[in-house]
């Protein structure tokens, strides 16, 4: 099946690569056929990326193969270059429709209901295949090298059309990318075949998932990684959430907050404190201790947050995910998740306020004439693109193997900052339209305010 897949990128590839050929001839131009050459390139492409993802999720299984599998790092470059790959460049203009064409639409009903419809997220999960993107091709998802700027440009797409659903769909996608990352031969042939639709156990095995795990079918699961704890000062690194070793397992107690889509989810990642060390769980939703409490939050609202309750939870010696090192990069992937939404989100700010002040008039002229205008929209253009500069070198250097702790930490500090600025600046620029929920503002506003104390939930 993978032969298949691989078969149908290469065709896609050659027809693209000829589309291109022909809009490139000069007669083009003669014939005043340019437009019309570039619009067939550009369907052909969007055309082509979502037949493949639908392709994969369809066919493409793990079902007979052994063995685990890893992302290799990325190709290292001796520049910095901000320039997508076409392969990116497809994704993204993709995301981006579906966040335009589905996410926006359905965001202030989705805040209001405190749920994403379900036929979003299954959009999502079966169009775009999000979760397939980091899987790799012979576990059966779309993935080849590790790519978290494709991560980074994926969320910044998503959240530009809202942030609380680019959660809720996004969510899956962590677990998932942390199986791959970190998961050993076990875990990945248990839990990875669902999250790429496969019907069935790995290896034609009997019995599949124990009780309360994921479903295959061709359906993706509902999943969440849940780190943050409901207490000030929450430190990810301490942890109040416990694992004890009992025999050949873990008993696990513990409070997580604000973890999406927790009522439906089948399948948890759970941070916790092991012999003084975070590590990570997986827990499944059928395990006895396991409880789901509402937890509507001021923002990200539909994203369904709710609070996981863990008493006494008896987890098998297989539940630990990988290593102490492993968390620690859990956690940045995470950070740089966060900021990638924060950034899609402050430009969808950005997009609704430069026309707004241009149309908006006062005293017999457009309120973008008045200076204070003018330079808070500079200021927030500004702001963006050197956010964004530092998101994506740390995003760079985590895909190619290289330190990137420093410039995490700076992408999480600027988006944090910037993002509740932005979303301020936002509200105040649209005067008094923007406390009203007939402007999506407010709500963007609120949503920034996620990015500087979420942890977990999302990674690249």
């Amino acid at each position: 099946m993978a032969s298949r897949s691989t078969n149908g990128r290469d065709a896609m590839g050659l027809g693209l690569a000829a589309l291109n050929r022909v809009a490139g001839l000069p007669i083009i131009d003669r014939l005043k056929l340019r437009r019309p050459a570039e619009r067939a390139v550009y369907q052909a492409a969007k055309s082509g990326f979502r037949a493949v993802g639908a392709a994969n999720r369809t066919f493409a299984t793990v079902v007979g193969r052994g063995g685990g599998s890893r992302p290799v790092p990325a190709v290292r470059r001796e520049l910095f270059d901000l320039t997508p790959t076409d392969e990116q460049a497809m994704i993204v203009e993709a995301t981006g429709a579906f966040a335009a064409d589905l996410l926006r639409p359905a965001a202030a009903q989705a805040d209001s209901d405190c749920a994403a419809p379900a036929a979003v997220l299954a959009r999502a999960a079966g169009e775009l295949g999000i979760t397939q993107l980091g899987i790799p091709e012979d576990l059966g998802g779309m993935g080849g090298e590790r790519s978290a700027t494709t991560g980074v440009l994926v969320g910044e797409a998503l959240a530009h059309g809202d942030m609380g659903l680019a959660v809720a769909c996004l969510a899956p996608a962590a677990v998932s990318t942390a199986l791959v990352l970190w998961g050993d031969e076990g875990q990945q042939q248990t839990y990875l075949p669902a999250f790429v639709g496969s019907a069935g156990p790995p290896d034609g095995r009997t019995g599949g998932p124990p009780s309360g795990g994921v479903a295959g079918g061709g359906q993706v699961p509902a999943a969440a990684l849940a780190v943050l704890e409901p207490h000030v000062l929450f430190d990810p690194f301490t942890l109040r959430t416990t694992a004890r070793a009992s025999g050949p397992g873990f008993i696990v107690d513990g409070v997580k907050s604000l973890v999406p889509r927790a009522h439906d989810a089948e399948l948890f990642v759970v941070a916790a404190m092991l012999d003084g060390e975070p590590r990570l769980f997986l827990v499944e939703s059928g395990t006895a201790g396991v409880r789901v409490e509402s937890e509507p939050a001021m923002g990200l609202r539909a994203a369904s947050m709710a609070r996981l309750v863990l008493e006494g939870v008896t987890l098998p010696g297989t539940a630990l995910l990988g290593t102490a090192q492993d968390y620690r990069a859990c956690i940045r992937l995470g950070r740089l998740g966060w900021a990638a939404l924060a950034l899609g989100t402050g430009r969808a700010v950005l997009d609704y306020v430069i026309p707004y002040v241009n149309e908006r008039h006062a005293f017999g002229e457009p309120i973008s004439n008045r200076q204070a205008v003018a330079f808070k929209v500079a200021d927030i253009g500004t702001e963006l693109e050197g956010a964004r500069l530092v998101t994506l070198r740390a995003a760079g250097r985590a895909e190619q193997g290289m330190p990137y702790a420093r410039e995490a930490a700076l992408a999480r500090r600027l988006t944090a900052e910037y993002g509740m600025r932005i979303g301020s600046d936002g509200v105040q620029l649209l005067g008094g339209h923007g406390y009203v929920k007939e402007h999506p503002v407010e709500r963007w506003y609120r949503d920034l305010r996620a990015a500087g104390v979420m942890e977990g939930v999302v990674m690249v």
